[in-house]
Protein backbone atom coordinates (compact mmCIF):
# COMPACT_ATOMS: atom_id res chain seq x y z
CA UNK A 1 0.00 0.00 0.00
CA UNK A 2 0.93 3.34 -0.53
CA UNK A 3 1.90 5.81 2.71
CA UNK A 4 -1.28 7.90 3.65
CA UNK A 5 -1.10 11.50 1.19
CA UNK A 6 0.38 10.09 -1.82
CA UNK A 7 -0.54 11.37 -5.34
CA UNK A 8 0.68 9.82 -8.36
CA UNK A 9 -0.09 11.40 -12.14
CA UNK A 10 0.39 9.20 -15.01
CA UNK A 11 0.65 11.48 -17.91
CA UNK A 12 0.35 11.04 -22.07
CA UNK A 13 -1.39 7.48 -21.55
CA UNK A 14 -3.49 6.22 -24.28
CA UNK A 15 -6.43 4.72 -21.48
CA UNK A 16 -8.09 1.60 -22.16
CA UNK A 17 -11.17 1.85 -19.69
CA UNK A 18 -13.96 0.05 -19.34
CA UNK A 19 -15.81 1.08 -22.64
CA UNK A 20 -13.50 2.85 -25.37
CA UNK A 21 -9.58 4.21 -25.36
CA UNK A 22 -8.44 7.65 -25.29
CA UNK A 23 -5.73 10.24 -24.69
CA UNK A 24 -5.76 10.85 -21.01
CA UNK A 25 -4.31 10.54 -17.33
CA UNK A 26 -5.22 9.27 -14.23
CA UNK A 27 -4.80 10.57 -10.84
CA UNK A 28 -3.98 8.39 -7.90
CA UNK A 29 -4.08 8.93 -4.26
CA UNK A 30 -3.45 6.60 -1.27
CA UNK A 31 -2.96 3.81 -3.79
CA UNK A 32 -6.45 4.45 -5.88
CA UNK A 33 -7.99 5.39 -8.36
CA UNK A 34 -8.78 8.91 -7.84
CA UNK A 35 -9.76 10.84 -11.60
CA UNK A 36 -9.33 9.95 -15.26
CA UNK A 37 -9.44 12.75 -17.39
CA UNK A 38 -9.11 13.21 -20.91
CA UNK A 39 -6.75 15.44 -22.76
CA UNK A 40 -3.05 16.52 -22.25
CA UNK A 41 -1.79 17.32 -18.41
CA UNK A 42 0.22 19.82 -16.74
CA UNK A 43 0.54 18.37 -13.27
CA UNK A 44 4.76 18.95 -11.94
CA UNK A 45 6.14 15.34 -12.00
CA UNK A 46 3.69 13.47 -13.47
CA UNK A 47 5.18 9.73 -14.99
CA UNK A 48 5.10 10.62 -18.72
CA UNK A 49 3.54 6.95 -20.19
CA UNK A 50 4.80 8.38 -23.82
CA UNK A 51 1.54 7.28 -25.97
CA UNK A 52 1.96 4.08 -24.86
CA UNK A 53 -1.53 2.07 -24.04
CA UNK A 54 -2.53 2.05 -20.38
CA UNK A 55 -4.09 -1.02 -19.63
CA UNK A 56 -5.25 -1.98 -15.83
CA UNK A 57 -3.18 -4.43 -14.15
CA UNK A 58 -4.01 -7.69 -16.01
CA UNK A 59 -5.87 -10.57 -13.26
CA UNK A 60 -4.36 -14.14 -13.89
CA UNK A 61 -6.69 -16.83 -12.90
CA UNK A 62 -5.03 -20.09 -13.83
CA UNK A 63 -1.42 -20.34 -14.21
CA UNK A 64 1.24 -23.82 -14.23
CA UNK A 65 3.99 -21.15 -14.57
CA UNK A 66 5.16 -21.55 -11.02
CA UNK A 67 5.77 -25.62 -11.02
CA UNK A 68 8.45 -24.68 -14.00
CA UNK A 69 10.50 -22.29 -11.66
CA UNK A 70 10.03 -25.32 -8.70
CA UNK A 71 11.40 -27.93 -10.82
CA UNK A 72 13.42 -25.90 -13.44
CA UNK A 73 14.55 -29.74 -14.96
CA UNK A 74 13.67 -33.23 -13.85
CA UNK A 75 14.84 -34.01 -10.62
CA UNK A 76 16.08 -30.74 -10.16
CA UNK A 77 14.23 -29.11 -7.04
CA UNK A 78 15.04 -25.17 -6.91
CA UNK A 79 14.47 -23.19 -3.50
CA UNK A 80 10.83 -22.24 -2.59
CA UNK A 81 11.30 -18.96 -1.91
CA UNK A 82 13.70 -17.73 -4.66
CA UNK A 83 11.43 -19.90 -7.25
CA UNK A 84 8.31 -18.28 -5.98
CA UNK A 85 10.22 -14.71 -6.37
CA UNK A 86 11.50 -15.34 -9.93
CA UNK A 87 7.75 -16.26 -10.61
CA UNK A 88 6.30 -13.42 -9.25
CA UNK A 89 8.90 -11.13 -10.97
CA UNK A 90 8.10 -12.83 -14.58
CA UNK A 91 4.14 -11.97 -14.40
CA UNK A 92 4.93 -8.61 -12.99
CA UNK A 93 6.95 -7.74 -16.06
CA UNK A 94 4.16 -8.70 -18.36
CA UNK A 95 1.74 -6.34 -17.02
CA UNK A 96 0.03 -9.11 -14.87
CA UNK A 97 -0.81 -7.57 -10.91
CA UNK A 98 -3.10 -10.16 -9.53
CA UNK A 99 -1.50 -13.54 -9.74
CA UNK A 100 -3.78 -16.92 -8.70
CA UNK A 101 -0.42 -19.49 -8.47
CA UNK A 102 -2.36 -22.84 -9.56
CA UNK A 103 -1.05 -25.14 -7.36
CA UNK A 104 -2.05 -28.86 -8.15
CA UNK A 105 -3.04 -30.80 -5.22
CA UNK A 106 -3.52 -34.63 -5.58
CA UNK A 107 -0.35 -36.67 -6.92
CA UNK A 108 -0.65 -39.15 -9.56
CA UNK A 109 2.09 -41.93 -10.49
CA UNK A 110 3.63 -39.78 -13.22
CA UNK A 111 3.73 -36.71 -11.02
CA UNK A 112 7.61 -35.86 -10.89
CA UNK A 113 7.54 -32.80 -8.71
CA UNK A 114 5.22 -34.34 -5.94
CA UNK A 115 3.21 -32.85 -3.18
CA UNK A 116 4.86 -29.24 -3.31
CA UNK A 117 1.47 -27.09 -2.26
CA UNK A 118 2.30 -26.46 1.59
CA UNK A 119 6.05 -25.67 0.74
CA UNK A 120 4.82 -23.34 -1.73
CA UNK A 121 2.14 -21.53 0.23
CA UNK A 122 4.97 -21.07 3.04
CA UNK A 123 7.53 -19.67 0.82
CA UNK A 124 4.62 -17.39 -0.25
CA UNK A 125 3.63 -16.20 3.25
CA UNK A 126 6.82 -15.49 4.19
CA UNK A 127 7.91 -13.24 1.08
CA UNK A 128 4.69 -11.38 1.65
CA UNK A 129 5.14 -11.23 5.65
CA UNK A 130 9.01 -9.41 4.27
CA UNK A 131 6.97 -7.10 1.08
CA UNK A 132 8.80 -9.12 -1.22
CA UNK A 133 6.16 -9.99 -3.73
CA UNK A 134 5.27 -7.60 -6.09
CA UNK A 135 1.79 -9.06 -7.77
CA UNK A 136 -1.26 -9.62 -5.47
CA UNK A 137 -1.08 -13.16 -4.87
CA UNK A 138 -4.11 -15.70 -4.60
CA UNK A 139 -3.94 -19.64 -4.90
CA UNK A 140 -6.30 -21.48 -7.42
CA UNK A 141 -6.35 -25.32 -6.54
CA UNK A 142 -6.07 -27.99 -9.52
CA UNK A 143 -7.78 -30.99 -7.91
CA UNK A 144 -7.15 -34.37 -9.75
CA UNK A 145 -9.98 -36.20 -8.12
CA UNK A 146 -8.15 -39.39 -9.59
CA UNK A 147 -5.50 -38.80 -7.33
CA UNK A 148 -5.67 -41.32 -4.32
CA UNK A 149 -4.42 -38.64 -1.62
CA UNK A 150 -6.54 -35.58 -2.85
CA UNK A 151 -8.69 -34.62 0.08
CA UNK A 152 -5.97 -35.84 2.50
CA UNK A 153 -3.94 -32.94 0.49
CA UNK A 154 -6.44 -30.29 0.30
CA UNK A 155 -7.31 -30.80 3.66
CA UNK A 156 -3.99 -30.21 5.20
CA UNK A 157 -4.18 -27.12 3.46
CA UNK A 158 -7.67 -25.41 3.26
CA UNK A 159 -7.31 -23.70 6.17
CA UNK A 160 -5.25 -20.64 4.14
CA UNK A 161 -7.13 -18.08 3.10
CA UNK A 162 -5.81 -16.80 -0.49
CA UNK A 163 -7.68 -19.88 -1.51
CA UNK A 164 -10.37 -18.39 -3.63
CA UNK A 165 -10.59 -21.06 -6.42
CA UNK A 166 -10.43 -24.98 -7.59
CA UNK A 167 -11.03 -26.37 -10.10
CA UNK A 168 -12.20 -30.22 -10.55
CA UNK A 169 -9.61 -32.15 -13.24
CA UNK A 170 -9.79 -35.34 -14.44
CA UNK A 171 -6.66 -36.25 -17.11
CA UNK A 172 -7.87 -39.82 -17.61
CA UNK A 173 -6.87 -40.59 -20.88
CA UNK A 174 -9.66 -41.06 -23.65
CA UNK A 175 -12.01 -37.88 -22.50
CA UNK A 176 -12.06 -34.51 -22.15
CA UNK A 177 -8.71 -32.70 -22.61
CA UNK A 178 -6.78 -36.19 -23.78
CA UNK A 179 -9.79 -37.88 -25.79
CA UNK A 180 -6.80 -38.66 -28.42
CA UNK A 181 -4.06 -40.91 -27.30
CA UNK A 182 -1.89 -39.61 -29.79
CA UNK A 183 -1.80 -36.68 -28.48
CA UNK A 184 -2.17 -37.91 -24.43
CA UNK A 185 0.99 -40.10 -25.42
CA UNK A 186 2.87 -37.10 -26.99
CA UNK A 187 2.17 -34.85 -23.93
CA UNK A 188 2.98 -37.45 -21.37
CA UNK A 189 6.23 -38.18 -23.12
CA UNK A 190 7.64 -35.15 -24.46
CA UNK A 191 7.05 -33.42 -21.07
CA UNK A 192 7.18 -36.57 -18.47
CA UNK A 193 10.22 -38.46 -20.68
CA UNK A 194 8.16 -41.58 -19.75
CA UNK A 195 8.82 -44.93 -21.90
CA UNK A 196 6.09 -46.74 -23.92
CA UNK A 197 6.28 -49.54 -21.44
CA UNK A 198 6.19 -46.89 -18.33
CA UNK A 199 3.37 -45.13 -20.42
CA UNK A 200 1.35 -47.82 -20.51
CA UNK A 201 1.37 -48.75 -17.17
CA UNK A 202 0.66 -45.66 -16.22
CA UNK A 203 -2.44 -45.21 -18.53
CA UNK A 204 -3.28 -48.43 -16.82
CA UNK A 205 -3.20 -47.51 -13.35
CA UNK A 206 -4.48 -44.17 -14.50
CA UNK A 207 -8.03 -45.71 -14.88
CA UNK A 208 -8.46 -47.81 -12.07
CA UNK A 209 -7.61 -44.74 -10.17
CA UNK A 210 -10.76 -43.02 -11.96
CA UNK A 211 -12.91 -45.97 -11.07
CA UNK A 212 -11.71 -46.03 -7.13
CA UNK A 213 -11.87 -42.52 -6.66
CA UNK A 214 -13.37 -40.02 -9.55
CA UNK A 215 -17.02 -39.73 -7.74
CA UNK A 216 -16.34 -40.06 -4.09
CA UNK A 217 -13.26 -37.31 -4.43
CA UNK A 218 -15.70 -34.92 -6.54
CA UNK A 219 -18.73 -35.32 -3.69
CA UNK A 220 -15.74 -34.23 -1.33
CA UNK A 221 -14.55 -31.40 -3.10
CA UNK A 222 -18.38 -30.30 -3.69
CA UNK A 223 -19.01 -30.38 -0.29
CA UNK A 224 -15.57 -28.63 1.14
CA UNK A 225 -16.44 -26.03 -1.75
CA UNK A 226 -19.93 -25.69 -0.09
CA UNK A 227 -18.05 -24.87 2.69
CA UNK A 228 -15.35 -22.29 2.23
CA UNK A 229 -17.74 -20.45 0.08
CA UNK A 230 -20.03 -19.61 3.12
CA UNK A 231 -16.84 -18.98 5.44
CA UNK A 232 -15.43 -17.08 2.63
CA UNK A 233 -17.63 -15.25 0.34
CA UNK A 234 -15.51 -14.70 -2.39
CA UNK A 235 -14.79 -18.13 -3.57
CA UNK A 236 -15.07 -19.64 -6.77
CA UNK A 237 -15.31 -23.62 -8.49
CA UNK A 238 -14.19 -24.31 -12.03
CA UNK A 239 -14.93 -27.18 -14.17
CA UNK A 240 -12.15 -27.81 -16.22
CA UNK A 241 -11.77 -29.74 -20.05
CA UNK A 242 -14.96 -29.76 -20.26
CA UNK A 243 -15.95 -31.85 -24.03
CA UNK A 244 -19.80 -32.44 -24.13
CA UNK A 245 -23.08 -32.29 -22.12
CA UNK A 246 -23.11 -34.24 -19.62
CA UNK A 247 -19.92 -32.48 -18.58
CA UNK A 248 -21.31 -29.32 -18.38
CA UNK A 249 -24.08 -30.87 -16.55
CA UNK A 250 -21.37 -32.19 -13.63
CA UNK A 251 -19.91 -29.29 -13.44
CA UNK A 252 -23.15 -27.07 -12.65
CA UNK A 253 -24.28 -29.56 -10.13
CA UNK A 254 -20.68 -28.83 -8.30
CA UNK A 255 -21.73 -25.44 -8.00
CA UNK A 256 -18.60 -24.26 -11.03
CA UNK A 257 -19.34 -20.57 -12.37
CA UNK A 258 -16.47 -20.44 -14.73
CA UNK A 259 -15.80 -23.10 -16.97
CA UNK A 260 -12.10 -23.83 -17.51
CA UNK A 261 -10.91 -24.52 -21.00
CA UNK A 262 -13.96 -26.43 -22.55
CA UNK A 263 -12.33 -28.83 -25.29
CA UNK A 264 -15.65 -28.72 -28.20
CA UNK A 265 -17.56 -25.71 -29.34
CA UNK A 266 -20.28 -27.54 -27.96
CA UNK A 267 -19.15 -27.66 -24.02
CA UNK A 268 -18.45 -23.79 -24.18
CA UNK A 269 -21.84 -22.77 -26.03
CA UNK A 270 -23.22 -25.08 -23.39
CA UNK A 271 -21.41 -23.64 -20.45
CA UNK A 272 -21.89 -19.85 -21.20
CA UNK A 273 -25.92 -20.94 -21.90
CA UNK A 274 -25.74 -22.21 -18.30
CA UNK A 275 -23.83 -19.04 -16.72
CA UNK A 276 -20.79 -20.00 -16.53
CA UNK A 277 -17.68 -17.27 -17.61
CA UNK A 278 -15.87 -19.47 -20.34
CA UNK A 279 -12.17 -19.53 -19.61
CA UNK A 280 -9.63 -20.36 -23.06
CA UNK A 281 -5.71 -20.03 -22.75
CA UNK A 282 -3.82 -17.25 -24.37
CA UNK A 283 -1.50 -19.86 -26.09
CA UNK A 284 -4.56 -21.72 -27.60
CA UNK A 285 -5.54 -18.38 -29.21
CA UNK A 286 -2.10 -17.17 -30.13
CA UNK A 287 -1.30 -20.30 -31.83
CA UNK A 288 -4.65 -20.46 -33.42
CA UNK A 289 -5.05 -24.27 -32.04
CA UNK A 290 -4.53 -26.22 -28.99
CA UNK A 291 -1.65 -28.35 -28.73
CA UNK A 292 -4.06 -31.43 -27.48
CA UNK A 293 -5.78 -31.02 -30.45
CA UNK A 294 -9.15 -29.45 -28.93
CA UNK A 295 -11.14 -26.77 -30.10
CA UNK A 296 -9.82 -23.32 -30.68
CA UNK A 297 -10.18 -20.37 -28.93
CA UNK A 298 -9.58 -18.27 -31.71
CA UNK A 299 -12.53 -19.98 -32.97
CA UNK A 300 -14.94 -19.53 -29.60
CA UNK A 301 -13.65 -15.64 -29.94
CA UNK A 302 -15.37 -15.87 -33.34
CA UNK A 303 -18.49 -17.00 -31.81
CA UNK A 304 -18.13 -14.53 -28.91
CA UNK A 305 -18.17 -17.01 -26.39
CA UNK A 306 -14.54 -16.33 -24.73
CA UNK A 307 -15.04 -14.13 -21.34
CA UNK A 308 -11.61 -15.29 -19.72
CA UNK A 309 -8.02 -15.72 -20.97
CA UNK A 310 -5.51 -17.40 -18.86
CA UNK A 311 -1.97 -17.17 -20.26
CA UNK A 312 -2.00 -21.23 -18.74
CA UNK A 313 2.07 -22.21 -19.57
CA UNK A 314 3.45 -18.86 -20.90
CA UNK A 315 3.17 -15.83 -18.92
CA UNK A 316 3.61 -13.38 -21.79
CA UNK A 317 1.07 -15.11 -24.12
CA UNK A 318 -1.29 -12.75 -21.84
CA UNK A 319 -0.76 -9.28 -23.10
CA UNK A 320 -0.33 -10.76 -27.02
CA UNK A 321 -3.41 -12.68 -26.99
CA UNK A 322 -5.30 -9.53 -25.24
CA UNK A 323 -4.11 -7.45 -28.52
CA UNK A 324 -4.65 -10.03 -30.79
CA UNK A 325 -8.49 -10.97 -29.53
CA UNK A 326 -9.10 -6.84 -29.86
CA UNK A 327 -7.33 -7.03 -33.56
CA UNK A 328 -8.66 -10.14 -34.93
CA UNK A 329 -12.76 -10.52 -33.56
CA UNK A 330 -15.62 -8.41 -33.14
CA UNK A 331 -14.30 -7.98 -29.27
CA UNK A 332 -12.37 -4.53 -29.51
CA UNK A 333 -9.88 -3.67 -27.45
CA UNK A 334 -12.04 -2.82 -23.92
CA UNK A 335 -13.57 -5.30 -24.36
CA UNK A 336 -10.34 -7.69 -25.13
CA UNK A 337 -9.32 -6.18 -22.32
CA UNK A 338 -12.20 -6.72 -19.94
CA UNK A 339 -11.36 -10.75 -20.60
CA UNK A 340 -7.75 -10.57 -18.93
CA UNK A 341 -8.68 -7.76 -16.20
CA UNK A 342 -12.54 -7.04 -14.68
CA UNK A 343 -13.98 -10.44 -15.82
CA UNK A 344 -11.83 -12.30 -13.97
CA UNK A 345 -11.58 -10.48 -10.90
CA UNK A 346 -15.36 -10.63 -10.63
CA UNK A 347 -15.28 -14.47 -11.27
CA UNK A 348 -13.28 -14.95 -8.01
CA UNK A 349 -15.28 -11.71 -6.08
CA UNK A 350 -12.72 -9.16 -6.46
CA UNK A 351 -14.76 -6.59 -7.39
CA UNK A 352 -12.11 -3.67 -6.03
CA UNK A 353 -9.76 -4.07 -9.61
CA UNK A 354 -9.78 -5.03 -13.10
CA UNK A 355 -10.95 -1.62 -14.49
CA UNK A 356 -9.38 2.21 -14.62
CA UNK A 357 -12.12 3.72 -13.09
CA UNK A 358 -12.44 6.09 -10.23
CA UNK A 359 -12.46 4.41 -6.77
CA UNK A 360 -10.63 1.11 -7.99
CA UNK A 361 -7.36 -0.16 -6.78
CA UNK A 362 -4.62 1.52 -9.03
CA UNK A 363 -3.34 -1.64 -10.45
CA UNK A 364 -2.13 -0.33 -13.99
CA UNK A 365 0.35 -1.24 -16.75
CA UNK A 366 2.03 0.97 -19.48
CA UNK A 367 2.42 -1.23 -22.38
CA UNK A 368 4.61 -0.19 -25.48
CA UNK A 369 2.60 -2.30 -28.74
CA UNK A 370 4.14 -2.56 -32.07
CA UNK A 371 2.69 -5.16 -34.27
CA UNK A 372 2.97 -8.56 -32.80
CA UNK A 373 5.55 -6.96 -29.89
CA UNK A 374 3.90 -6.05 -26.67
CA UNK A 375 6.53 -5.03 -23.86
CA UNK A 376 5.33 -3.84 -20.35
CA UNK A 377 7.14 -0.62 -19.48
CA UNK A 378 6.06 0.00 -16.48
CA UNK A 379 3.47 -1.62 -13.72
CA UNK A 380 1.67 -0.32 -10.76
CA UNK A 381 0.17 -2.40 -7.76
CA UNK A 382 -2.16 0.11 -5.40
CA UNK A 383 -0.35 2.98 -6.76
CA UNK A 384 2.82 1.44 -6.17
CA UNK A 385 5.32 0.95 -9.06
CA UNK A 386 6.47 -2.43 -9.58
CA UNK A 387 7.73 -2.95 -12.44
Amino acid sequence: MMASGSETVLANARIVAPDEVFDGAVLIRDGVIEDVSRGPTNASGAHDCQGDYLLPGLVELHTDNLERHLQPRPGVEWPRRAAVAAHDGEFVSVGVTTLFDALRIGVMDADGIGDYAAGVIDALNRLRDTDLLKADHFLHLRCEICAPELLKEFDQIAAEQRIRLISLMDHTIGQRQFRREDKYREYYQGKKGMSDDALDAFIVRSREMQALYAEPHRAGLIDRSTQLRAERGAFAVASHDDADIAHVDESIEAGATIAEFPTTQEAARASRERGMAVMMGAPNLLRGFSHSGNVSALELASEGLVDILSSDYAPASLMLATFKLAEETDYGLPRAVSCVTRTPALSVGLSDRGAISPGLRADMAQVYRAERLCVTRAAWREGRRVA
